[in-house]
């Protein structure tokens, strides 16, 4: 509670008991005509106690604690107004309106014997306060720069009439100039109190002209802040009726969302994204940008298809995968049968990341036939790591932008493949298959091989920036998969940043069991049967993979076996039993697929003058390739058919260069060559056949040809010639060798280098074939020249092909036609 000392001060003898009414947050002063709103039952009486017997007058004084409805004496001022009710006015309420004029200061002793505090309200007695007197000279300055003050104040105050700043103007005593300003200031009340209590006129108007001053300053303020405010409730009332106008005229034309709630939902999606703050950044001025566009506008749509392809990216939201090896080995095993290479390299991964907590995905790449599951590996896989799985065909893609996106200044521009593919996943770490990443081409658009560079380096991808966002996106999670079938179409760049995985063809046991376990009871339930409407024996489930298929793969026999349950289901109708059971033998397979159309076994029963078999790798797996050479009266010229590449041309060219090299030892002329004419013909003329391991193939049918010799028609053979005569190792050792063993044929001759490559054979097959590695070609001929010794081959023969005998040998002897 406040206690103002009052030494020096003129206090009058007059003192009076009067009833004493308590305020709250207002303080009277003298010299001013106050209304206020009495609603305390106390205060009331008090009001109508002074009205009857105290010549309306009444001693206002304010409470210290205004919260308090009963105050005590200890909670009220010592130094109050004694005011005189001039109107009072009740309300319907009960409260009254009353309307003082204060008349001068006065104080009162809470701890007098003369305080009276009856039930209703106190009287008590109060002595008058007098102003202390005040230096002339000094008055005037103080009231002048007051009066300046104060004029200032009316300016900027509209809320004071220029009438009540006029009358003010007009007083030249200190204290009455101050009491007359103070009710015209907005200060607490606490502050006014404080004047109240001050008896010295000049420190009065002092401290009323320093709060005058503050109140300018403050009013100055609030009128600045006004004005902005009502610029921006201006602006903001104009767009508020312009976008009610809109909301019209979108309901109107049957558009019912607000661009402004679609900007306001996009910001708090993207305050939900656990993106990098640079990319928030970016799609933040994105957004700003859609408030400030009419809808209607064409750039309006390419920015909010900008927005939505970046809200809907997992941005750094992973799934958690599982890494159980026992169970991932388990679905391994029961979606594919073998490929054992493929499993175990999914499984160090896996064994890998269940010890180290950040790992980058690998990059692998299955090699091989169509036909052998390499996409449905990658499925599998997928699966087994508990991940998402996107596939994404790469064939005919020719257009880099297909993997980088376009540039958002291009109408239709459109994210890359890739982000497409993260854009269907939820999560940021799922299983991405890149199918037939061979059947890239290239156009004057770019290259796409060379865009997937950076998407398969597993050190660059984790930055991965696609032209149509334009941020850096993380694909260092993802496990990439890559499928194709010739390694030779794909870039050496592109092939270093992948781990080679080569899935060679199937066997004959490994068809048979994936047939009988997988692929028979996928189309039996695909065609509507149950286990007992159909049953194949083992023997006709040979004839089929033998007679009626000739892949690396297991595609076209799926296509065989879903004909035999559709000729069962077509029996299981016509008959009228469902339960019908049908058996297919040997004996009845023909009427239900038709005849064969393949010939199982070797090409030629017997061994043939100038016809050698080869072994060919292709798309499809391993191949035998027949090689056939005629001699003809001639100029020596070569023709060389059967659709063959430049690589085959020029081996052919190079064994004919050997056996001209060799013509001493093999007893030709020396000019042989330029007497006749050399037809080398590969058949089937109507598919390109190409690449270099058909050498030795070629050399042989030449020779044979040449010396009247036939040639082995059970082996097969493969390797690649020098003009020397030498043989250099090949490729595709194993699929050669199961087109061997598929063919009949009981030897196979290889590069003596390919011994290595035996470990990669089965041993079902090496059982059945005689493997025979050779050095040079001399070996070659030795081993396929039928019944025809070493020394037999270089000392010559006079059993050389008859119409061209007299051309080439060295010695004649007529031989009977």
């Amino acid at each position: 509670m406040s206690s103002t000392v009052f030494e020096g001060g003129n206090t009058s003898a007059e003192q009076n008991i009067l009833p004493m009414m308590s305020l709250r947050e207002v303080v009277m002063f003298p010299r001013s005509i106050v209304p206020l709103f009495v609603g305390r039952e106390s205060s009331i009486k008090a009001i109508e106690e002074a009205i009857s017997d105290y010549d309306k007058k009444i001693f206002l004084v304010t409470q210290e604690f205004p919260e308090k409805e009963k105050p005590e004496p200890e909670d009220l001022f010592q130094v109050g107004t004694v005011s005189k009710i001039l109107q009072m006015l009740r309300l319907p309420d009960g409260t009254i309106k009353v309307l003082f004029e204060g008349m001068y200061r006065a104080r009162w002793n809470p701890e007098s014997e003369e305080v009276v505090f009856g039930e209703n309200f106190p009287l008590v007695n109060v002595e008058r306060v007098d102003d202390l007197p005040a230096e002339e000279h000094t008055t005037e300055a103080l009231v002048r720069s007051v009066h300046e003050a104060l004029e200032k104040f009316g300016k900027v105050n509209k809320k004071i009439a220029p009438e009540t700043i006029l009358a003010i103007s007009t007083i030249r005593t200190a204290g009455k100039l101050a009491d007359s300003i103070m009710p015209h200031l907005k200060v607490e009340f606490l502050k006014k109190q404080t004047i109240l209590e001050m008896v010295d006129p000049i420190e009065r108007l002092e401290a009323v002209y320093e709060l005058l001053l503050g109140e300018i300053e403050i009013v100055s303020i609030e009128k600045r802040v006004k004005n902005r405010v009502k610029g921006q409730m201006e602006k903001n009332q104009r767009e508020y009726y312009l976008n009610e106008q809109l909301k019209a005229i979108n309901k109107e034309m049957g558009r019912e969302d607000d661009p402004q709630a679609e900007a306001h939902d996009l910001e708090e999606q993207l305050n939900e994204k656990n993106m990098e703050e640079e990319s928030r950044e970016r799609v933040r001025k994105e957004i700003k940008k859609l408030r400030q566009m009419a809808p209607s506008s064409a750039e309006y749509t390419v920015v909010r298809n900008y927005v939505d392809w970046v809200m809907e990216l997992p941005w750094n939201k992973y799934k958690k995968t599982k890494l159980d090896i026992a169970e991932a080995r388990k679905i391994l095993d029961e979606d594919h049968y073998g490929l054992e290479k493929p499993k175990e390299r999914i499984l160090e991964y896996m064994a890998v990341q269940s010890l180290v907590e950040t790992i980058k995905g690998p990059i692998l790449c299955f090699a091989g036939p169509p036909g052998v599951g390499k996409t449905s590996i990658a499925r599998s896989i997928a699966r087994a790591m508990g991940r998402e799985f996107v596939r994404l065909s790469l064939g005919g893609v020719r257009d880099e932008a297909e993997i980088r996106g376009h540039r958002r200044t291009y109408v239709g521009a459109l994210p890359g493949k890739i982000i497409q593919s993260m854009r269907r996943c939820e999560y940021s770490n799922p299983v991405i298959c890149l199918d037939e990443v061979d059947k890239m081409s290239t156009d004057f658009r770019g290259d796409p091989s060379a865009a997937l560079l950076e998407v398969l380096d597993p050190e660059q991808n984790g930055t991965f920036n696609d032209h149509y966002l334009d941020l850096d996106y993380d694909l260092s999670k993802v496990f990439f998969i890559t499928t194709a079938n010739d390694l030779h179409s794909i870039p050496l760049p592109l092939q270093d940043r992948m781990e080679i995985i080569r899935l060679p063809g199937y066997l004959e046991t490994e068809k048979i069991h994936i047939a009988k376990d997988f692929l028979l009871p996928k189309q039996i339930g695909e065609h509507g049967l149950k286990e007992d409407n159909l049953a194949i024996s083992d023997n006709a489930m040979i004839d089929i993979i033998r007679t009626y298929t000739r892949e690396a793969g297991v595609r076209n026999l799926e296509r065989e076996l879903a004909k035999v349950c559709r000729k069962t289901a077509m029996q299981i109708v016509e008959s009228g039993d469902k339960n019908k059971s049908v058996h297919v033998t040997t004996a009845n397979l023909s009427k239900i697929l038709g005849v064969y159309r393949f010939r199982y076994g070797a090409s030629e029963e017997k061994s043939l003058v100038g016809v050698s078999t080869g072994l060919a790798y292709t798309q499809v797996g391993g191949e035998m390739l027949m090689v056939e050479v005629v001699l003809m009266p001639g100029k020596g010229k070569v023709v060389i058919t059967g659709k063959l590449g430049e690589v085959m041309q020029e081996s052919a060219q190079a064994a004919f260069s050997y056996i001209r090299s060799r013509s001493d030892l093999f007893g030709l002329k020396s000019d042989f060559h330029e007497k006749i004419d050399i037809h080398v013909h590969v058949p089937e003329g109507a598919t390109p056949k190409d690449g270099p391991s058909a050498g030795i193939t070629l050399c042989t049918a030449i020779a044979s040809a040449f010396l009247n010799v036939p040639v082995r028609h059970d082996l097969a053979m493969t390797g690649e010639i020098t003009l020397r005569g030498r043989v250099l190792p090949i490729g595709g050792l194993r699929e050669k060798l199961l087109a061997a063993h598929r063919g009949l044929s009981k030897a196979v001759l290889i590069p003596i280098d390919n011994k290595k490559d035996l470990k990669d054979v089965p041993d079902v097959i090496l059982k059945d074939l005689e493997i025979i590695p050779v050095e040079s070609m001399d070996e070659v001929l030795s081993y396929a020249l039928d019944n025809l010794s070493t020394e037999e081959l270089f000392r010559g023969r006079d059993s050389a092909t008859p119409i061209a005998l007299n051309l080439i040998k060295e010695e004649y002897q007529a031989q009977p036609h």
